[in-house]
């Protein structure tokens, strides 16, 4: 009996190291991807001199009655517009409606849009070069951001597809979602910016500091259809039909936002 028990006692032991083993060598969870801005590129929010306007698309509240006909789709709706409009309409049941019946059509629209890659480019555009010669200097050169023009990035959607602007402020919501960064179609830099970050130019170089816009990649797929409103007694529906679906891309520059490379050089570049 005391053999028995001994061995129940190490195989009990063994059993726990193994168990114990095994834990250490689980794989970790993988965290969600951050959209981690790079240490070259600054926020000139307080210093640009063009006040950009805040790109404000909250997104919109549904009413009851626009809830109850959004949940009686065959195809999801999240395009803003067409939210708005059935935020407005108001349809009123009677005691006496048995066996009326009406069918409304609402018009084709952009249903919804599903994104699959957000991706940034912090180098998307060119927007000011800063320069100075100290070929003939005795000691490092100390240059400075200062934006020479005023610059304006526009972005866009990547090819001609119907209801453009419905579409572009469904990518711009889901966008800004994604990236938690300020995002518009449209943004200036103004003349005279400056960043107080400075860079060296060793003697006998030539220093070039590039400034840049980043913008951010948007792409994925929107779905169109034909709505209908549907009234059958008191019943309320929407039926959604012809349903068609397309690729598309974006470019939505990030506001107030510069992307800086500096390089000295022997040669003029």
């Amino acid at each position: 009996m005391k053999k028995l028990t001994s061995v129940l006692i190490t195989l009990l032991f063994m059993f726990s190291l193994a168990s114990t083993g095994f834990a250490d060598k689980a794989p970790a969870k993988k965290q969600p991807a951050k959209y981690q801005i790079p240490s070259s590129v600054r926020s000139i929010t307080k210093e640009n001199t063009y006040p950009n306007s805040t790109q404000d698309l909250p997104y919109l509240q549904p009413s009851e009655l626009t809830k109850e006909l959004i949940n009686s789709s065959n195809v999801k709706i999240e395009n803003p517009d067409l939210i708005r409009m059935l935020n407005e309409t108001s349809v009123n049941s009677t005691p006496f409606s048995i066996g009326y019946r009406a069918v409304i059509y609402l018009g084709q629209w952009a249903l919804n849009y599903e994104s699959s890659e957000t991706s940034p480019n912090w180098e998307y555009q060119k927007i000011n070069t800063n320069y100075y010669d100290n070929r003939g200097g005795k000691s490092p050169y100390r240059v400075k951001y200062v934006q020479e023009t005023q610059k304006i990035v526009r972005g866009g959607l990547t090819a001609k597809i119907p209801n453009a602007e419905e579409v572009k402020k469904m990518m711009l919501l889901k966008a800004m979602k994604k990236t938690n960064l300020p995002l518009a179609f449209d943004t200036v830099i103004g003349a005279g910016t400056k960043n107080d970050h400075y860079y060296n130019i060793p003697p006998k170089r030539l220093g070039y500091l590039y400034g840049y816009a980043p913008a951010i990649s948007e792409k994925g797929k929107v779905t169109y259809g034909e709505v209908f409103l549907m009234l059958k007694g008191n019943r309320k529906f929407i039926v959604v039909k012809n349903v068609t679906s397309q690729g598309i891309g974006a470019w939505i520059p990030v506001q107030d936002y510069v992307s800086f490379g500096f390089v000295a050089s022997e040669r003029p570049r």
